[in-house]
């Protein structure tokens, strides 16, 4: 069989293709089975079917030219409209259907950006670039958003002890050429809410954007308001508030990738429109980053929006809400656990609270027991933990997890750190690892079991060495990573 690059020579039939994608998935997280607690929210069989069907049938056309297709302008008006009403925004509030919360706030930052440049057409300092003013627990996206508009990331440090925003801080680093103000609601990695009134009134006072990551709390948060959970208005209500995200292929389950963008009115959301008349072609405009895209996305967010209706997503919030507490309360009685942050939502941050429990090695031996974890990094005042999303289809092991936990740090207590990190520690206080060039950084990553062009498992010896580094150098090891694992893989 030929190993060239390029199509391979003889097509196959259907079947074949079916068992060729099956055996490439062997390895695969199986997340059907309730044991992924990431990455994959999943609304059950039913409403799967409903959103597949939906996809399916809307696959092929194509979201470039509205005129061509006005069943998916009538989608996403819809789905905009949904999200309005439940982000408590009036009849001025516009938005757009996204790819995903990146997407989303990629376009809110652009917006704002050129709001800024309309609105203040000179700064005092024109040779510095305009900046957005973040807490450190501020999505990553942010960052993106920024590289990719030529902005620069002014991170705050958070409280603590409730990982929230601290509102006088990101006064304080408010400069001449700030431009954009960000909270979360809720943050991802301790799942807490920032003081978005207050947040909104400093926006107002500074006469600056304030945009409310809602992609992950956007759409669950009312309704654990409306089951009796403290949540501090965090939406439109607020007058503050420029533009939101809110991803609905979280928790309004719909199929990857769903989000959407809104503003507090078209002047603001006018910003985001690239309209380009200067060639030979059509006049192209788009509302999103996107030209050509598929209807499936749109289509099927609308189908499982209109399936569940707000009395199913309410249900479903309160059977994720007394999941998410049980998981708490064992979190809360446990002496060799603590929280990090108290929940507003469905998301937990596990901290170890001995230092005969080694963090990473808990996370393996957890994953042993069939469950997969994800873990994070220490940042700042943040220590490594163990991140779980709480959904629907995890609901039922919850309880066995929880067993495993208990065993599983029993197993650990007292387990030593890897041995490599005592071999590699001293090199690393010598060199600055995201300088190095790219042979010598993949020698010490293949030291570690780290093998660029392979999708390598990431245990505790690894996730030790990266707790070690300085965020600069993990980001420069990951970056080697991927671009030794993304290679053209010639077709057999």
């Amino acid at each position: 069989m030929s190993t060239q690059l390029g199509l391979p020579s003889q097509g196959l039939d259907p079947d074949a293709i079916t068992r060729l994608l099956e055996q490439y998935r062997e390895h695969d997280v199986d997340w059907r089975a309730g044991k992924l607690w990431a990455y994959v929210f999943d609304p059950g069989a039913q409403a799967e079917q409903v959103i597949k069907r939906a996809y399916m049938a809307y696959l092929s056309e194509n979201g470039l030219d509205p005129t061509a297709f006005p069943s998916l302008v009538r989608f996403e008006n819809e789905v905009v409209a949904m999200a309005i009403g439940h982000l408590q925004g009036d009849a001025n509030v516009v938005g757009n259907f996204t790819s995903g919360g990146t997407e989303s706030i990629l376009l809110a930052v652009k917006s704002a950006r050129d709001w800024a440049r309309a609105a203040r057409p000179t700064r005092p300092d024109p040779s510095r670039r305009a900046n957005i003013v973040l807490p450190i627990t501020a999505h990553a996206a942010f960052h993106k958003a920024a590289h990719y508009l030529d902005l620069e990331v002014i991170p705050v440090e958070v409280d603590p002890i409730t990982y929230q925003a601290d509102v006088a801080a990101m006064a304080a680093a408010i400069d001449e050429n700030t431009i954009m103000l960000v909270g979360s609601a809720v943050s991802y990695a301790h799942c807490v809410i920032d003081p978005i009134v207050e947040l909104g009134q400093l926006a107002l006072d500074r006469g600056l954007w304030l945009h409310v990551d809602g992609c992950m709390g956007g759409f669950l948060l009312p309704y654990f308001r409306r089951l009796g959970r403290p949540i501090p208005e965090f939406d439109f209500a607020v007058a503050g508030v420029s533009s939101m995200s809110m991803d609905l292929h979280k928790y309004a389950f719909a199929a990857k990738g769903a989000s959407v963008v809104l503003y507090r009115d078209r002047e603001l959301r006018r910003h985001q429109i690239f309209t380009c008349a200067a060639w030979t072609g059509y006049t192209m405009s788009n509302m999103t980053m996107q030209s050509s895209k598929s209807g499936g996305p749109v289509a099927a967010a609308w189908a499982v929006m209109r399936h569940f209706g707000d009395a199913g997503y309410l249900e479903l919030a309160r059977q994720v809400l007394a999941g998410t507490e049980r998981v708490m309360a064992f979190v809360d009685g446990h002496p060799d656990l603590r929280l990090l942050g108290r929940s507003a939502m469905n998301h937990v941050a596990i901290a170890s609270a001995s230092p005969t429990v080694p963090l990473f090695r808990l996370a393996d031996a957890i994953n042993t027991r069939g469950w997969f974890m994800q873990v994070q990094l220490s940042y700042s005042s943040s220590p490594a933990n163990i991140h779980l999303c709480i959904n629907p289809i995890n609901l039922a092991g919850i309880d066995k997890l929880l067993a495993d936990i208990d065993a599983a740090i029993e197993e650990v207590r007292g387990a030593p750190p890897s041995p490599l990190l005592a071999q590699l520690q001293p090199m690393l206080g010598q060199v600055d690892v995201a300088k190095l060039d790219g042979p010598t950084l993949r020698g010490m990553m293949a030291m570690v079991g780290i093998e660029p062009g392979t999708v390598t498992a990431v245990g505790a010896d690894i996730n030790e060495l990266f707790d070690m580094l300085e965020p600069a150098a993990r980001a420069r090891v990951v970056t080697e990573f991927m671009n030794e694992l993304f290679v053209p893989s010639p077709v057999a």
